[in-house]
């Protein structure tokens, strides 16, 4: 017996290898986008500007670029809870547990898993969630 639930394990794993790979390629990206924009906020305002003149710069070019470094964290912190998601579903898979609803423990949908690899919850939960807010 121990052998046929090694098996099934195994074959479930497969079933979901197309979602691990889009899961891995997801989280690669977003690894590289953060590394980028990190890259990029960490130049100084003249490095960026390219005033290498030590002039002061005009208040509007502060502004634009502290605006630019504002959007690019926000955009970072997404991408770190989009990190977050990925990781959540890659365990998920390793316990046999992914595709199944976080919340009602029904099977999420193959088209919404196909769209949405991360996701915890089946629509109707979902839906159910966004209405409580």
């Amino acid at each position: 017996m121990p052998v046929k639930k090694t098996v099934s394990k195994n074959s479930k794993n497969k079933k979901w290898e197309p979602y691990k790979k889009s899961l891995l390629k997801i989280k690669e990206e977003t690894v590289n986008d953060i590394k980028q924009m990190s890259s990029t906020n960490s130049q100084s305002q003249k490095d960026s500007s390219g005033d290498v003149s030590g002039h002061a710069l005009h208040m509007a070019d502060v502004a634009t670029d502290m605006y630019d470094r504002e959007f690019n964290l926000g955009l970072a912190s997404n991408d770190r809870e989009l990190l977050y998601k990925v990781g959540e579903a890659l365990g998920r898979i390793a316990e046999n547990t992914y595709g199944i609803c976080q919340s009602c423990e029904k099977p999420i949908a193959i088209a919404r898993l196909k769209a949405i690899p991360y996701v915890e919850t089946c629509l109707k939960c979902q839906e159910k969630i966004e209405q409580g807010k």
